[in-house]
């Protein structure tokens, strides 16, 4: 296959999926990851894909947001790690809040039956899994609820996280980076996870390496407003060096 009828397939698969990665490309069609990358660059300079962290995603879908299921099964290994890595950061007998997001999920799963804390949460699958739990004093954040990622959002919710002050947040985001801070395809989860920034002393970004270097359409934050940035050891060391200097510690699960 020339080089022309392979682009055009990656274009292709890229507007059908919404989003290519570079290792997957390079299997499919029996060449190196390098060659891959030529043809995401020669894409990408003709305005035909934009990159991003280990792939590339068609212009334009800035906005692209996979559904709940799809998220739950992307990157599971790392995420596992990355939510057993963060059961250092719950505090003893305080209050947290827990952000929508699938490796969020994981860590509410994991929480240990002996803990004691206060939950603060506008995500419904959080809140399912830990309802039961004998130890949580679980608050749920109402609001119109996003098909999506349900999850509450709109002004009932902004009016609750301005109300409280927790000692931890576990944010998540579908993309972090130095250049562009922190963002998500949707305009209503980024004003809500903006406000629950706000309402916490120490700020916990739980995200997966493959979400570096991707960039969404609403921003809501910076790295520089991040504590700790709890990821894989997808992340290169680095990248996660260039993190630092801005101030957030980084932890590579």
């Amino acid at each position: 296959m020339y080089a022309p009828e392979r682009q055009q397939e990656i274009l292709r698969l890229a507007r059908d999926a919404g989003r290519v990665d570079v290792l997957s490309l390079a299997e499919e069609f029996q060449v190196t990851a390098e060659t891959i990358r030529r043809d995401l660059t020669t894409l990408d300079r003709a305005g035909l894909v934009r990159r991003v962290h280990g792939g590339a995603i068609p212009a334009g879908r800035l906005d692209f947001e996979p559904d709940l299921t799809e998220r739950e099964s992307t990157a599971a290994d790392q995420k596992d790690r990355i939510a057993r890595a963060a059961l250092a950061e719950l505090p003893a007998d305080g209050t947290v809040i827990l952000d929508a997001g699938t490796t969020v999920a994981r860590l509410a799963a994991a929480v240990p039956l002996e803990a004691s804390l206060t939950v603060v949460t506008h995500s419904l699958p959080i809140a399912a899994r830990l309802a039961d739990h004998p130890g949580i004093q679980l608050h749920l954040v109402g609001g119109r609820v996003r098909h999506r990622t349900r999850a509450a959002v709109d002004a009932w919710a902004l009016r609750a996280y301005a109300e409280i002050r927790a000692d931890v947040l576990f944010v998540a985001a579908n993309g972090f980076s130095t250049a562009h801070g922190l963002t998500t395809p949707d305009l209503a989860e980024a004003a809500v996870k903006r406000a629950a920034m706000a309402a916490a002393r120490r700020v916990v970004l739980l995200a997966d390496s493959t979400k570096h270097g991707q960039e969404h359409f609403a921003r809501f934050g910076d790295l520089t407003d991040v504590d700790l940035l709890i990821t894989d050891d997808g992340l290169t060391p680095q990248d996660a060096a260039a993190i630092e200097r801005g101030g957030a510690e980084v932890v590579r699960a």
